[in-house]
């Protein structure tokens, strides 16, 4: 019998490979909906994969005083799209979840809507972009609300190692989230692959001083076809080193170069990472809607997939 998403998330000894998607936009019918659900399964069929990845898309121009590069558009539930294609492929779904929007009442009230209205059970909940705005549920305010919730949710957290670049405590917030509930973690998309080696290396020898075994770090990465695009990660707060900026917008096809940076930024991972027993896993998004980078990002699937299926596999012979 087939593993199911948890439980592949679960044993270290498993690879674990994921689909992030975004929501339609906020004005589409149901039938344009399962449209463009069928669409992107259609791009993903010649592919295996352990489940999709559906964001929650939400306005951050409250993080940055910078203008977003694509203008930001509100997209309909996440829960009703991730419903859709968990029914269409069959395939199980990781919904993601800004909190700061509702109360506590409301929260919970979308917690029993999540798992009895959409059957829906694997979550990554995220807090507000900054500190400004109107914030009614904080973040560990949700860890708590969700750990009393009677429904077995599957919970996850986002870890960003451009913060442990910067403040050297992102792995004291992945050993805080793990204490209020997050059995696994997704990275912000990686393009500083040292940034990400650093973290998981703070986290690993801070789980072994503790006698704790490590979450499993599913890493995010995206294509970038060009100048608008690579604006638009550093706005999200994306580390892309300033060699690699240039060594992708000064190549011939800036999208092949960021397919073969991301390759080597995965590998330069593994190897380095190797001996810590932190499990990994993928996660290959898109952050457009070009179908060129929607090609390129199911390239991107196969290429790091076989890579660190490779490095699986060395693992269990040594």
């Amino acid at each position: 019998m087939a593993l199911s998403l948890r439980e592949k998330i679960e044993d270290p000894r498993q690879g674990v490979y994921l689909i992030g998607t975004t929501p339609p936009k906020a004005d589409t019918d149901e039938v344009a909906m399962r449209a463009i659900a069928e669409k992107l399964l259609g791009r993903l069929h010649e592919i295996e994969y352990d489940g999709v990845v559906v964001y929650d898309i939400q306005d951050e121009s409250s993080r940055i005083s910078t203008p977003r590069p694509f203008p930001f558009k509100h997209t309909i539930d996440p829960r009703d799209y991730g419903q859709l294609l968990r029914r269409l492929s069959r395939t199980d779904v990781i919904t993601y979840k800004s909190v700061a929007q509702r109360n506590q009442d409301e929260f919970n009230q979308w917690l029993d809507s999540t798992a009895n209205d959409h059957d829906l059970n694997n979550l990554v909940l995220v807090g507000s972009p900054s500190s400004q705005g109107d914030i009614k549920l904080s973040l560990n305010d949700a860890y708590t609300q969700i750990a009393a919730h009677h429904q077995d949710f599957f919970l996850g957290g986002v870890t960003i190692a451009e913060r442990h670049a910067n403040k050297r405590n992102e792995h004291e917030r992945l050993l805080t989230k793990t204490a209020q509930g997050c059995q696994f973690f997704i990275s912000q998309a990686v393009y500083d692959a040292q940034a990400t080696i650093d973290l998981i290396t703070s986290y690993a020898r801070s789980c072994r001083q503790q006698g704790l075994s490590p979450q499993r770090i599913i890493l995010t990465f995206t294509p970038c076809g060009g100048e608008k695009t690579l604006d638009f990660m550093q706005w999200l707060g994306i580390s892309v080193p300033e060699a690699t900026k240039w060594r992708m917008l000064d190549a011939e096809n800036t999208l092949s170069e960021s397919v073969r940076i991301c390759r080597e930024n995965l590998d330069l991972i593994l190897r380095s990472c190797a001996h810590l027993d932190v499990p990994l896993g993928l996660n290959i998004e898109s952050l457009t809607n070009r179908k060129q980078e929607i090609d390129a990002s199911i390239n991107l699937y196969r290429l790091l997939k076989a890579t660190m299926e490779l490095s699986l596999a060395e693992r269990q012979i040594a």
